[in-house]
């Protein structure tokens, strides 16, 4: 998802970072490299968060998939979104918890394609179809060449997708409150923010 669609994940009390990909899908190895840099160096340049979960969708997700395999103690969790990635890199290793959520829809990154690259992503991934989902409706723009088309509405698509962005969050700001219990039994919250924050 882009911009719109992740408003109202801020708005949950959740810092939202958007890496800016040159022409919108980094096609030089250059822009790509830079993409990944940009994306670790967000959390040196806030270290009031902690917790981080990194989310790409379609070609977002490579990228993700490389700032994971360069600094993988970095984040909390992984999210992939519509995108038949890893392709080709052996993730399995990985002991951050994985979801990849996907379109039933899909005719760029289609349902057959993604399962045949289920082997390289940790055993215990998370597999969410979207049914009646496509490619296009996780993003703001027009219906993309090759895609199929949807059954249910742009606005269901990014609602569902956001549900389950939420509840990661959730999963590691609850993780993060536990440690600081054990750590703090007697340190009450100083902020209405919660501190895991999502990169995409």
């Amino acid at each position: 998802m882009i911009q719109p669609g992740l408003r109202p994940i801020a708005e949950d009390g959740y810092a939202v970072f958007i890496v800016k990909l040159p022409f919108r899908f980094a096609p030089l190895e250059s822009h790509k490299q830079s993409a990944v840099d940009d994306a670790i160096g967000l959390i040196t340049a806030h270290p009031e968060y902690s917790g981080w979960v990194l989310s790409g969708h379609s070609l977002g997700a490579p990228l993700a998939c490389r700032a994971v395999q360069k600094q993988s103690n970095a984040f909390a969790e992984m999210v992939l979104i519509g995108t038949t990635h890893p392709k080709q890199d052996n993730l399995n290793y990985l002991t951050l918890p994985v979801t990849k959520i996907f379109g039933s829809n899909d005719g760029v990154a289609t349902p057959d394609s993604i399962m045949k690259n289920k082997g390289l992503l940790p055993a215990n991934a998370r597999w969410v179809e979207i049914e009646g989902g496509n490619h296009s409706q996780f993003g703001h723009y027009g219906h993309q060449l090759f895609d199929g088309y949807a059954t249910i509405t742009r606005s269901e698509q990014q609602s569902l997708t956001r549900t389950e962005l939420l509840t990661t969050l959730h999963r590691v700001n609850d993780r993060g409150v536990e440690q600081s219990n054990a750590l703090e039994p007697e340190a009450g919250p100083d902020s209405n923010r919660n501190s895991s924050p999502l990169a995409q």
